[in-house]
């Protein structure tokens, strides 16, 4: 058996698994601290299903504790950025497109320092020891206990970034380092602040694994704990205790991967309603499509590996008003988890679109009574114009004029009609409601390899075969199953402007969680 958790901004949700066996499922309110909350989910499933903690095997949890920490720009550590580029690189400094509160939040320091390289790997200028060590010898000074790492170029050559990083923390052990290479792509100041955000969250990353791991352990589990990544994979606790940043999307991942695993479609779109927003998103061949242009994280442009997903404001929080000319608007605002206490139906005074959904019949939760005096015309514009909202943002993000099935699943999927506009078809599986829990417990474990190789004539399908067992060693040392590791993307971009026939090249593989002989 395992355990799959998805903390969302309204609901936990914990679903109990045997194989592909749904045993128990619960909906619990999203504590303030997030872990209660999980304790509580998991105190619910066994209410729900008594079992034994000693035959779970593992639990996945996806969190939001690190994309909120970023979107309150709090629990931040003092972050530095530390840019190998000199005498290139001076026109736009570290951060220079930051918001002023993120920025301040974690008391940035910036430094450019001598080294990097060209696009064809040439030197940019040689790597200067003592002007690193002036630098740590700042650091210490500051404060500063986490640095962000960027040279110009490192995807090309990752050598100066790991050799500073040496130099820095040979002088300050303790020092948290995020190296740019590891976490973004090409283009250095979208990688370079997508690394400087890992950074920050080096320190709560500590707090939050050791805390999960604690409320396991409160509940009598002693089963290996994973986290959930970007990409719809699993990482453990040590790896996510380094790049808290590839936790982002998690929500969605799990959502539009347990969506697939339901419905039984690979390809299709897939409509998440939680209690705030509405996630859209498209998955391929079982995996969620990943976004393909920068991605922005409360105002700061990153490029690190994100899925493809577009937003609307409008969930089962969202709050529903009348403007003066008749008309209806639903959200963007909502009362997230609070919505238990500000509904209607719960003995609130706010309305929601959780009150339409009663009113209509299509929910039977809280107190029908409460909404009974709701002017049936008012309640069929909302759920209309929720309907349309929708319809519209999974337009969207189709590639084709074709249409593609829609999978409905979330707690407030309730909220859209059986008929979308542009959908071939509307499934709504068994289990919706906690398909992102269920996203999060069948994982698997991933490995990717995304760098420049040069590709000789005749070489190609031996350079491919190179990289594919890479993806594949990297997901075995990560926990996945050898004999199950299957190389599902392939993506080459020959470089142009590289000499010796340069080449990008992307490969993920992905295999079954190797649970035989795992421990915390």
């Amino acid at each position: 058996m395992r355990i799959g958790i998805d903390v969302g901004g309204t609901n936990t949700d914990a679903v109990l698994l045997d194989g592909t066996t749904v045993l128990a499922e619960v909906k619990t309110a999203t504590s303030a601290d997030v872990t209660s909350g999980i304790l509580d989910a998991l105190r619910a499933l066994q209410d729900q299903r008594r079992f034994d903690p000693a035959l779970v095997q593992a639990v996945m949890v996806g969190t939001t504790h690190f994309i909120n920490a970023i979107v309150e720009a709090q629990r931040l550590a003092p972050t530095a950025t530390v840019r190998l580029g000199l005498p290139a690189t001076v026109a736009l400094p570290p951060l220079v497109d930051w918001p002023e509160a993120l920025s301040s939040a974690i008391n940035a320091q910036t430094y450019l320092c001598h080294g990097g390289h060209e696009f064809d790997g040439r030197l940019i200028s040689p790597l200067d020891h003592d002007e690193l060590r002036r630098v740590a010898d700042d650091l210490a000074a500051k404060g500063i206990r986490s640095v962000a790492i960027a040279s110009v170029f490192s995807p090309v050559n990752a050598g100066m970034e790991q050799e500073a990083a040496a130099v820095l923390t040979a002088q300050l052990p303790d020092l948290h380092i995020s190296l740019s290479h590891e976490i973004g792509r090409m283009g250095l100041l979208e990688r370079e602040n997508a690394t400087v955000i890992n950074a920050c969250l080096r320190e709560l990353a500590e707090h939050v694994c050791d805390a999960l791991a604690t409320t396991l352990e409160q509940a009598g589990f002693d089963a290996p704990l994973y986290l959930s990544q970007n990409d719809g994979t699993l990482m453990d606790v040590e790896y996510a205790r380094e790049y808290p940043v590839a936790t982002f999307a998690s929500g969605p991942t799990n959502s539009m991967r347990g969506a697939a695993f339901l419905s039984g479609l690979n390809t299709c779109a897939v409509v998440d309603v939680g209690g705030t927003t509405s996630d859209v998103g498209i998955v391929q061949g079982g995996f969620p499509r990943e976004a393909t242009a920068e991605v922005s994280v409360s105002g700061v442009r990153t490029n690190f590996r994100m899925p493809d997903v577009l937003s609307v404001g409008i969930g089962g929080g969202s709050r529903v008003r009348t403007r003066r000319n008749g008309s209806v608007t639903v959200g963007p605002d909502s009362v997230g988890f609070r919505l238990r206490e500000k509904a209607l139906v719960f003995g609130g005074s706010t309305l929601t679109a959780t009150d339409l959904a009663v009113a209509a019949g299509l929910a039977g939760i809280g107190d029908a009574a409460a909404v009974a005096h709701l002017d049936p015309a008012l309640v069929r514009a909302g759920l209309d114009l929720i309907a349309t909202e929708v319809a519209g943002v999974v337009d969207r993000m189709r590639t084709s004029a074709t249409p593609i099935p829609v999978v409905l699943v979330g707690g407030g999927s309730v909220l859209l009609p059986d008929k979308l506009a542009g959908a071939a078809q509307v499934h709504r599986p068994d289990h919706f409601a906690v398909a992102n829990a269920i996203g999060a417990a069948i994982a698997q474990i991933g490995g990717e390899v995304d760098r420049i190789f040069p590709v000789d004539p005749g070489r190609r399908d031996a350079v491919l075969d190179t990289a594919k067992q890479e993806a594949v060693d990297r997901a075995v040392a990560a926990g996945a199953d050898p004999a199950s590791v299957q190389i599902v993307d392939v993506d080459e971009v020959p470089i142009a402007y590289l000499p010796g026939n340069a080449t990008r090249i992307r490969v993920r593989a992905v295999g079954d969680l190797a649970l035989a002989g795992a421990a915390r």
